[in-house]
């Protein structure tokens, strides 16, 4: 289908298409996705529902048709077609068929289903549950069909949930390059029963500089490929030349050219062992080399990638239910393309770069097509410079992923955090981010994580559409709990959609300018800003203009907002600075401002001595209206009576601060609790609150435990 894959939606099917004067997202693919539950059927269409470790939760869409034995789920053929291939799931230790009818007609063919490629298991990863509950299945139907005839699938047994189906016209099978080598030629058995592992070998061998012919057939492949180098291995279509093999290519090293294209590669891997090089390419291709019109699937990972492969193309693959990672430059990547490939049902993120060891560099993820991670996220960046995400359409994450992370979590040692100019543009998220089980808080669609570093990269992301997140659009956050700032970012021309709770989702201290981002449809309320851990700093929305729809701020940072639950009114009874950041203009020995707001009325905080005026502000996270002040000194009988002379300044924008209260002696006394309330005007709306101290008749500074801000009166 030109320009996009189609994603369903409750109401029908979405085609991520593009703002004005820009390119579309995802990839142009051969075939049209329609989703189970928009076609009719005698099943029960299950979901929507985004509970981790339920079926539906990784669906297309979060929703499918389950059908028992003789029932069916009949769909209307959008494109001309000769192939289909179904996106399933059957209960765990069951297999079975499902009945084709076209039409109305049954064919020969049936298609096989089987839980043997799900239920993954990775107790290992915090946070996990069972999970890659769906697996896929395709068929050359033997005639075409026409855009509005009927094609049902038929359960004859067991019981089959369908989530999707793909409708392609397949063309005919390629022939023979002249001058090729072909596998058969060494004694490559295409019926699938004997070994080819050793003329696959001799090909290469005999056939360097030039092209490995693997002719329509099934080879068995028992062992991985090594020692691929200057050659090119083409097959005559995807759905003609099939690999059987769970290790492709794995090598170390390669002096590279090699060009692998138009076959599949289907492999037997079942479980997720990290250890276990079970991937499609493991390791380097070397230089100049690509990999295009792939079929990759059953695999752990697709592509894990290390060494030199500088310059490499991946391009128009599709990348199915792998237990772990759809691709992976796994450090030192130079200029590689990764473009206009179709990734489903990954156990791990689809798509990332790992700067491990060295730093991935001046490389790109364009055009893609993402759908259901169910492990992670879309596409993360861990580390880098100078790395563009540009253009791809992410859909349907689940557990522990956003749609984009953009992120500093280096895992090991040594990392290259993020450097240069990270250009995120033109990005389509339709129902991505999802609850983390780790933090016990929801991760939003585009995520830029401070995780083991500030992020001090310029990170820049542009042209955004967010549709149906059902958390946030845009998370800041340091997820490794340090409170590390993420700074330098800017969020231009993002259109966000429906989500479930807030349009930013800020955690950490920094800072992010937002211009023309309009929202509309926000669950909860525009912004929560609430750094971890309280104290840690602040985090600066910078207003750059052209921002509609999402202006409100939730009220109280001692919860998290659910999905559609809209802004509640703030406590009356709520101490406003209570944990919030605090800064001084000077502080004495370990007296530090953040101990007027940590809720211990034995701690305090005093300015350097003798040498009023001194200041001591708080960041409220957001403008509120405060009525009422309560300063405290430590209750010991050891703290004398005293008089401070304060000044109370209120602003909201943290530069520009005006009087609420003028200067006025205030009493603090052992015998009364060594309090004092400040009643603030009406009308009183302020951000950041300032006092200022120019006298203290027991002590040389300005001094005070607890400063507490209150919205009533």
């Amino acid at each position: 289908m030109p320009a996009a894959m189609v994603v369903a939606l409750s109401a029908g099917l979405l085609t991520a298409t593009a703002p004005a004067a820009h390119a579309a997202s995802g990839a142009t693919l051969p075939f049209t996705s329609v989703e189970a539950e928009s076609a009719s059927t005698t099943g029960t269409r299950i979901g929507p529902d985004y509970t981790q470790g339920t079926l539906a939760s990784e669906a297309s869409g979060r929703q499918a048709v389950r059908l028992t034995s003789g029932q069916r789920v009949e769909f209307t053929v959008p494109r001309a077609a000769n192939a289909v291939n179904v996106a399933y799931s059957v209960p765990d230790g069951q297999s079975g068929t499902l009945d084709v009818y076209v039409n109305g007609q049954k064919i020969a063919k049936t298609l096989a289903v089987t839980s043997k490629y799900s239920y993954i298991d990775t107790g290992w990863i915090p946070g996990a549950k069972t999970h890659h509950f769906f697996d896929d299945a395709r068929l050359l139907l033997g005639q075409s069909v026409q855009p509005g005839d009927k094609i049902a699938f038929q359960s004859t047994g067991t019981q089959v949930t369908v989530d999707v189906a793909d409708f392609e016209q397949v063309d005919a099978a390629a022939t023979q390059p002249a001058g090729s080598v072909s596998v058969t030629s060494k004694g490559a058995d295409p019926s699938g029963n004997g070994d080819s592992t050793q003329a696959f070998r001799e090909a290469i061998s005999a056939a360097q500089g030039g092209v490995v012919w693997i002719p329509p057939g099934d080879y068995k492949l028992t062992s991985s490929l090594s020692g691929v180098q200057n050659v090119t291995l083409q097959g005559a279509g995807s759905w003609y030349s099939v690999v059987h093999t769970s290790r492709f290519i794995d090598q170390s090293s390669s002096s590279g050219g090699v060009h692998i294209k138009d076959f599949a590669v289907i492999g037997e891997v079942t479980e997720r062992v990290d250890s276990n090089p079970d991937n499609f390419v493991n390791g380097s291709l070397g230089p100049n080399s690509s990999v295009s019109g792939m079929w990759i699937q059953h695999l752990k990972v697709g592509l894990w990638l290390m060494g030199n492969n500088d310059n490499l193309v991946v391009e128009n693959n599709r990348i199915l239910d792998t237990t772990a990672d759809g691709l992976n430059l796994n450090g030192n990547a130079r200029g590689v393309r990764v473009r206009n490939n179709f990734l489903r049902n990954q156990g791990d993120d689809s798509l990332a770069m790992w700067s491990l060891y060295a730093p991935d560099t001046d490389s790109s993820f364009e055009n893609n097509t993402i759908s259901q991670p169910n492990l992670a996220n879309g596409i993360a960046i861990y580390g880098g410079t100078d790395i563009a995400v540009k253009n791809n359409l992410v859909a349907d994450t689940n557990a522990l992923g956003s749609g984009i992370a953009i992120s500093n979590q280096k895992f090991l040692d040594p990392f290259s955090p993020l450097a240069g100019t990270i250009t995120v543009d033109g990005n389509t998220l339709v129902r991505t981010g999802a609850m983390n089980p780790n933090w016990n808080h929801p991760m939003g669609a585009l995520r830029v994580d401070s995780y083991d570093s500030a992020v001090n990269a310029t990170v820049n992301i542009t042209n955004t559409t967010v549709t149906d997140s059902p958390y946030s659009a845009f998370e800041f956050v340091s997820g490794g709990g340090h409170g590390y700032p993420t700074s330098n970012v800017t969020v231009s021309g993002a259109t966000v959609k429906n989500t479930g709770t807030v349009v930013v989702q800020a955690e950490t201290q920094g800072s992010a300018k937002f211009s023309n981002v309009q929202a509309t449809g926000v669950g909860a309320a525009g912004i929560y800003n609430c750094p971890y851990p309280s104290g840690s700093g602040t985090f600066t929305l910078d207003d750059g203009g052209g921002n509609t729809g999402w202006s409100s701020t939730w009220a109280d940072c001692s919860t998290w907002p659910q999905p559609g639950q809209g802004n509640p009114d703030p406590d009356p009874n709520r101490n406003l600075a209570k944990g919030r950041p605090a800064t001084a203009t000077g502080s004495q020995d370990v007296y530090t401002p953040g101990k007027a707001v940590d809720g211990d009325a034995n701690s305090y905080w005093e300015s350097t001595n003798n040498a009023f005026p001194q200041s001591w502000t708080v960041d409220l996270g957001s403008v509120q209206a405060v009525r009422r002040l309560v300063l405290k000194l430590p209750p010991s009988s050891a703290w004398g009576a005293r008089t401070q002379t304060i000044t109370v300044l209120g602003s909201t924008d943290g530069s520009t601060y005006s009087t609420v209260v003028g200067s006025t002696g205030y009493r603090f006394d052992p015998a009364t609790g060594n309090t004092a309330t400040v009643s603030l005007p009406a009308g009183t709306n302020l951000r950041h609150l300032r006092l200022t101290v120019s006298a203290n008749t027991g002590w040389p500074a300005g001094q005070f435990s607890e400063v507490e801000a209150y919205p009533a009166s």
